[in-house]
């Protein structure tokens, strides 16, 4: 008896090479729908899925291989006597292969005008069904669900038609994955589509965009997934122009510095080491924006990465050229910028999309044990700027207020207990993951040294003593901005009256732990 396959696919790439193979290797081939018109198209003798059921296919294509006759000849096991007496006195044939990718769910719900009811009818039940039945039967039934697959399993077909057991589980393994990954992404489009923000149950699928060498260290090993969905504003969807392959630690300072670079409107630049940015700075161009930003720390810069939030001109790919840098992200780059700064072998050049952070986008953090979930911190000054309290006796002046609105939003994205310091558009001073907030505050202003000197001070969380301002006073600092809610407000509002310092209490705390 000639062994069989059932061959129903949406993605067609390689199909016909492949199901001529099998035919040659004299398997039949069982079809449904447009999967059969390609391959009567071709020539290749093939057989109808109601030759099998006798049972027309019925419901626009729903019910078609939701049948015994299919599901008894995948899920038949061929040792067990009692199962293949079963399906003769049926009249069933055993199905010993299974050639099936779903319906197009993902690129359906991917596109910007996506309809609902286009998403619900672009959910398979049968291909995943006969996944599942193969799967579940590997010993006896070859199930391939991706193209990439065919080469190996024509290349490993003997002269009895069959496959070797490992690749078939390695095959089933790969089906259950693709299955899960399918029912994930339904189940996040349903949660969405029911305002459920934290569901009983958490369903999450990436796909693999690339392995990388190590991970934080040489002895970890690491790959990099991407959300399936895919958003062009994210380093996961950057186009890399130029440079050698990104690692762990590129792909997260390179997140870092892109969730930095995208809160300014204006022209912008961000220098980031170890995920805390080194150097900011904002100009009427992008130009002014990077030397206010290089200025900041020329020494921290070396070996850094620099997001931009406008095109690199040739100008700036002289400056950018004439220092160390891993990364560059912008979101485009000139001719001449290209031909600059590609003549440095290993910089990467990434180009990213600068549109709005999606507001819907969670982080994910790993525990021993479990996952915790929360939404992406995108609240900004404007989130704040009507609640503001001027806590002192003194108001913050005019160009005081742009540079500590400045500050309160790069504090936001430097690991907690974290300061940030700001003077005439650009941080001067940064401390940041510090035990306690003064020591944090002293690094920054150390760091800044004399350009504390009518700078202001930002603290992504309230002063429980008054210490830090003390120590602001003393450093020249003329301005601070904070959450305000310690017990001991008092406290910092008397040291900061004393010395004349405005200080404007945001309610709003900025934790990065």
């Amino acid at each position: 008896m000639a062994k069989r396959a059932l061959v129903s696919v949406s993605d067609k790439t390689g199909l016909i090479d492949f199901v001529k193979k099998l035919v040659d290797a004299g398997i039949e081939i069982i079809s449904t729908g447009g999967t059969k018109k390609a391959i009567e198209n071709a020539g290749i003798p093939v057989m109808s899925i109601s030759e099998i059921t006798d049972f027309p296919e019925i419901l626009d294509g729903r019910v078609k291989t939701l049948h015994p006759a299919v599901h008894g000849g995948l899920l038949a096991v061929r040792d067990k006597k009692e199962h293949m007496d079963a399906i003769k006195e049926l009249g069933i044939q055993p199905i010993d292969f299974v050639v099936v990718n779903l319906y197009p769910f993902k690129e359906t719900i991917s596109k910007p005008d996506a309809v609902y009811d286009d998403a619900v009818e672009n959910i398979d039940i049968g291909g995943p069904s006969m996944l599942r039945s193969a799967g579940k039967n590997h010993r006896s039934v070859t199930v391939v669900c991706d193209p990439a697959d065919y080469d190996l399993v024509a290349g490993s077909l003997d002269a009895n038609a069959d496959v070797p057991f490992e690749l078939k589980q390695k095959l089933a393994a790969k089906v259950f994955r693709h299955t899960a990954a399918y029912d994930a992404l339904i189940a996040d489009y349903f949660t969405k589509q029911v305002g459920e923000e934290f569901p009983e149950k958490l369903t999450l699928t990436y796909e693999k965009k690339q392995p990388l060498r190590y991970g934080e260290n040489p002895h970890q090993k690491a790959a990099f997934y991407n959300d399936p969905i895919e958003d062009e504003s994210t380093i996961a969807a950057a186009k890399q122009l130029h440079g050698k392959e990104l690692s762990y630690n590129n792909i997260r300072d390179a997140d870092a510095a892109l969730g930095i670079v995208k809160e300014f409107k204006q022209p912008a630049a961000v220098a980031v080491k170890h995920m805390n940015p080194c150097g900011i700075g904002i100009g009427e161009s992008v130009n002014e924006a990077y030397d206010k930003a290089y200025e900041a720390d020329p020494m921290s810069i070396f070996g850094g990465i620099v997001a931009l939030n406008r095109e690199v001109n040739a100008e700036l790919a002289k400056k950018l050229h004439s220092i160390f840098l891993e990364i560059i992200i912008a979101p485009s780059y000139s001719e001449d910028a290209l031909a600059i700064l590609e003549k440095k072998k290993n910089i990467r050049l990434l180009q990213v999309s600068m549109s709005d952070e999606p507001q819907n986008f969670a982080q994910y953090t790993s525990v021993r044990g479990g996952m915790l979930v929360q939404d992406l911190d995108t609240k900004g000054y404007a989130d704040i700027e009507e609640n503001l309290k001027i806590a002192t006796n003194r108001k913050p002046t005019e160009a005081e207020m742009e540079s500590l609105k400045f500050a309160w939003t790069i504090v936001k994205h430097v690991k907690s207990n974290a300061i940030a310091l700001v003077n005439d558009g650009l941080m001067v001073g940064m401390g940041g993951g510090q035990t306690n907030r003064v020591g944090a505050a002293k690094i920054a202003l150390e760091e800044a040294g004399e350009k504390t000197k009518g700078a202001v001070l930002s603290s992504d969380a309230y002063f429980p003593m008054s210490d830090t301002v003390e120590e602001a006073a003393k450093a020249g600092i003329t301005a601070i901005i904070q959450p305000g809610g310690s017990i001991r407000d008092q406290e910092s509002i008397d040291m900061a009256n004393k010395y004349n310092i405005a200080m404007v209490f945001t309610g709003m705390r900025h934790f990065k732990h």
